[in-house]
């Protein structure tokens, strides 16, 4: 398919899953005009709502990266909210520890990606070993760590202040600097950028980069080639792990400041919707969170304003996922 023909599938698809989903918001809507103008405009009503609506662009572009490195080696990893989450609890661990400052932050994110990269590594000895699909266990690995945290987080590491199943607090002096109270946007904001551009000049301008993509579009011509199969599956799903860890740490860190239960939900299957939308090209996935973020935010503020009564977020986003999906499949099998 042409860049062109790309293009027009993915605005189709997310076309679609926002019609879809407006519709819906104004039939369960009390007031369905009110509720119309209030999604479209809503989240750009007040300083709270557009900020969280950055904010959640900003995490999903992280997580959204490791993704286009797995997509673009032919591996699709489904255990992002796992590795999501196993970044976050390990990095509030160490960030409540007695480390200086500096250690204390270069440790949690370094052990945060680390705890991250660790599944998808075992993702990828299974696949070596026993063939088995990266898909499959990848979503397995995540199913079964995350109960494990929530014991963790339930009983021996649970904060001691306050009633939330959570961690201790992260100290104040070393949470990231916020910059449109009361919202959680933080200085993350402007680094999120500089990563697409790096890991678009690492796709697309390295050999090791361009071998990754070669074995996801043509895994035939890259054996023939002599490209290593193993070092392609390792690296890849390495680097993917990771970005989904450091997402867990950075919304630990810098937006939630403690790893409570469950802030992990829907983050990982919204960063691959992104990821999808951007048809794993990282500069793209800058406007794709920005819509889908503008999305889920719009969403949940209906919700809340409307007195909608089950979760509207959770059904938009099976909604938008599965019109994406549709589009992937059908672009695979065309091409």
């Amino acid at each position: 398919m042409t860049d062109k023909q790309s293009l027009k599938t993915a605005v189709f698809s997310i076309g679609t899953g926002i019609v879809i989903s407006l519709c819906m918001l104004i039939f369960f809507a009390p007031s369905p005009s009110n509720a119309a103008v209030d999604f479209i405009t809503g989240t750009f009503s007040s300083a709270f709502y557009f900020g969280t609506f950055l904010n959640s662009a900003v995490l999903l572009i992280i997580a959204g990266l490791g993704n286009s490195v797995s997509l673009k080696s032919g591996n699709l990893n489904l255990g992002g909210e796992g590795q999501i989450y196993a970044g976050g609890f390990v990095a509030a661990l160490i960030f409540s520890s007695k480390f200086p400052p500096f250690a204390s932050v270069a440790v949690s994110l370094m052990a945060a990606a680390t705890t991250g990269a660790l599944q998808t590594i075992i993702c990828a000895f299974l696949r070596q070993i026993k063939k088995a699909n990266v898909l499959l266990t990848s979503f397995l690995i995540s199913a079964a760590l995350i109960p494990l945290i929530d014991s963790l987080i339930a009983g021996k590491f649970r904060t001691q202040t306050g009633n939330l199943l959570a961690t201790e607090f992260v100290p104040e002096n070393l949470r990231l600097l916020q910059i449109l109270k009361p919202s959680p946007l933080n200085v993350s904001l402007f680094f999120a950028p500089i990563l697409c551009l790096g890991f678009h000049f690492f796709l697309h301008s390295t050999r090791t980069g361009r071998k990754l993509d070669i074995w996801g579009k043509a895994p035939e011509f890259a054996r023939y080639c002599g490209y290593s199969e193993n070092k392609a599956l390792y690296m890849s799903l390495a680097i993917s792990g990771a970005m989904h860890g450091l997402a867990g740490a950075l919304a630990v860190w810098g937006t939630y400041h403690t790893c409570h239960s469950g802030f992990y939900a829907g983050m990982g299957w919204n960063a691959l919707s992104c990821t999808l939308i951007a048809q794993s090209e990282p500069l793209l996935l800058i406007p794709a969170s920005l819509i889908l973020s503008w999305l889920y935010t719009s969403a949940d503020r209906i919700a809340l304003m409307q007195s909608i009564q089950f979760d509207i977020s959770s059904l938009i986003q099976g909604i938008i996922l599965l019109c994406i999906s549709v589009n992937y499949i059908a672009r695979k099998r065309r091409t």
